[in-house]
């Protein structure tokens, strides 16, 4: 099952109205979006960024190294790079693994 923006809002829009803490898609969008603004200032300036009960993101440097064109099979440079990683909490990966 894959989530649009939408279906995001209005999930959550339910959920915090089932549990008796109504709020608007209005609102649950401001958060979103407020959320991501955030996020990118955290992460940008080299920290971390929580996400409950999902995990934890942060950036990681990766190093220079030679790739292949899978096309041609030509040796490529990649350029080193910043960029971000999940580390998922505990908690998910083990729900995610239960059988």
């Amino acid at each position: 099952m894959n989530l649009t923006k939408q279906a995001l809002i209005d999930t959550i829009t339910q959920e915090l109205g089932a549990s008796g803490t109504p709020i608007s898609k209005t609102q649950v969008d401001a958060v979103l979006m407020r959320y991501s603004v955030v996020a990118a200032r955290t992460i940008k300036a080299g920290g971390e960024l929580p996400l409950p009960g999902i995990g934890k993101l942060k950036t990681i440097q990766r190093v220079a190294r030679t790739g292949r064109n899978p096309a041609t099979g030509a040796p490529i440079d990649i350029p080193a790079k910043t960029t971000v990683k999940l580390t998922v909490s505990k908690v998910l990966e083990e729900t995610i693994n239960e059988i």
